[in-house]
């Protein structure tokens, strides 16, 4: 993924697994965060002057120069590294050195690049503000020499992108290991250049990077238990929405009735409403989990949703919905949900290095003073939320997706096809979906017009240009809790796909 999605993941970003292992014993899994961390040369106010404005879509915030968003000074310190090093190490059976090779064949010998992926490079943004995937290349020499054409132009659908620099570093890393990123050879390479070019991230950043441990919330919704990811990301809000939603009888109501849209996105509004003023990286503030997901909070929202009493939700920017997922059971019964991202991807290559680092500054908040300010080795608020449902001591679903915090969302509605409407993985996931969480219910197209025109007699309405993809791309694993048996379903918003072998 790494390698075919260059601006989405890889070496210079970050990673966020709920993993489960099945041993034998009663256990609801393990929550590694690498997260993106300020660097140690960052100020709370260091930006207030350079505010233009939130992005209205919610992603991030525009200031002048673009200081967040694109080049050196957009860069967090990276966990990616440090994040599937201990995954392998603590759960592998494979070397550090073998699962490059994939990787590093692919990144020599070329990818085929796809139609969406193609179309990705060409897509202007709709504000002026705002860099595209294309600026990005353009904005770094080394990224424009290996991801655009001789003249500067991007490369077209079904030719060839290759990236011997990338499949250089990773035999590095190979044979050095893990800490050469942070310790070694290649971390001095990468802290001179990030310092001789004004980046916030330094050598001490990369030295004291540690993961996060135990990074887990656990619900429950009917007869299952569910896990998702702990603060600063989207868990706690996904279970909080299906904590309001387990009194109501969606069943009776129809799958994307009039009734359950407006139900069920009101009970997403809720949630946000919770969210939004009090998720935080826990490091730097307390974050409120245990009211958010507690049966007494669910009841009070429930009360005022079957009232019809409108809920206001205060408006907080998320993170790009350009991420990337994961999601595998293996033939031993374990499961892991991997959520891993570049942000956007800062446009910045190292010269030599072949990977680009992520651009996750865009995400906190440039005036001193919010909970999601800017502060030295902190890390912001996501919308991530790698999900494993287990029935009893088993896992029945394992689901992730990228999409910002369209991924909590998207997550839910999967989840309540499976268990509420026991549609199969595929048609789980292929549904159409709809999203509210600050304004408009936001519906795909492919919910039928008189269905969109009820739900907006009782709370405003839009529909997406998109029919597929425009949330979240959910990629979904469920299991039989008798047979074992295995579906698959990815979301056909982008190129992935499920297998089963």
């Amino acid at each position: 993924q790494a390698i075919v999605d260059p601006q989405m993941c890889g070496l210079g970003g970050y990673a966020l697994a709920n993993v489960y292992l099945n041993t034998g014993q009663t256990t609801y899994g393990v929550g590694i965060d690498a997260p993106a961390l300020a660097g140690e040369k960052v100020s709370p106010a260091m930006w207030e002057k350079n505010l233009l404005r939130p992005n209205p879509d919610g992603w991030g915030y525009f200031l002048e120069g673009k200081l967040n968003d694109a080049g050196y000074t957009s860069i967090c310190t990276p966990g990616w590294v440090k994040g599937m090093a201990a995954l392998l190490e603590r759960y592998g059976t494979y070397s550090w050195e073998q699962v490059m090779q994939p990787a590093i064949r692919v990144a020599e010998n070329g990818y085929v690049l796809t139609y969406l992926a193609a179309n990705r490079l060409k897509t202007r943004e709709k504000y002026p503000e705002a860099s595209s995937l294309l600026s990005y290349l353009q904005s770094n020499p080394e990224a424009s020499r290996i991801y655009l054409k001789a003249d500067g132009t991007p490369y077209d659908m079904g030719e060839t992108i290759r990236n011997p620099d990338y499949a250089d570093t990773l035999r590095r890393l190979g044979k050095n290991g893990p800490e050469d990123f942070y310790t070694g050879e290649l971390a001095a390479q990468i802290t001179a250049d990030l310092d001789q070019n004004g980046a916030f991230v330094t050598a001490g950043d990369l030295e004291s990077y540690g993961l996060r441990e135990d990074m887990l919330v656990q619900g429950a919704f009917g007869d299952y238990t569910v896990t998702s990811a702990a603060p600063p990301h989207g868990g706690a809000t996904l279970i909080a929405i299906l904590n309001i939603l387990e009194g109501i009888d969606l069943a009776a109501m129809g799958h994307n009735s009039p009734d359950y849209i407006y139900t069920v996105a009101m009970a997403m509004k809720a949630a946000f409403a919770d969210r939004n003023p009090y998720m935080a990286d826990p490091e730097f503030a307390e974050v409120p989990v245990d009211w958010m997901i507690s049966t007494e909070r669910a009841a009070q929202w429930r009360e005022r949703i079957v009232a019809g009493e409108e809920i206001k939700v205060d408006f907080t920017t998320t993170e790009t919905p350009n991420t990337t997922h994961v999601t595998v059971v293996d033939s031993w019964g374990n499961a892991v949900a991997l959520t891993h991202s570049l942000g956007s991807g800062s446009g910045v290559i190292t010269p030599g290095m072949g990977f680009m680092y992520n651009n996750s500054m865009i995400n906190f908040h440039p005036i001193a003073g919010h909970r999601n300010s800017i502060a030295p080795r902190k890390g912001r608020t996501t919308g991530m939320a790698p999900t494993i449902v287990y029935k009893g001591d088993r896992p029945v679903i394992v689901l992730g997706s990228p999409g910002a915090t369209r991924i909590i969302t998207s997550n839910v509605q999967v989840i309540l096809n499976l268990l509420v409407f026991g549609m199969s993985a595929t048609e789980a996931v292929y549904a159409p979906r709809f999203d509210c969480q600050v304004n408009d219910i936001r519906c795909h197209p492919r919910i039928p017009r008189h269905i969109v025109e009820a739900v907006g007699k009782r709370h405003p309405v839009s529909v997406l240009p998109q029919s597929h993809g425009g949330f979240a791309l959910v990629n979904a694993i469920t299991i039989d809790p008798a047979s074992g048996a295995l579906q698959a379903a990815a979301d056909t918003g982008s190129d992935g796909m499920g297998i089963v072998l």
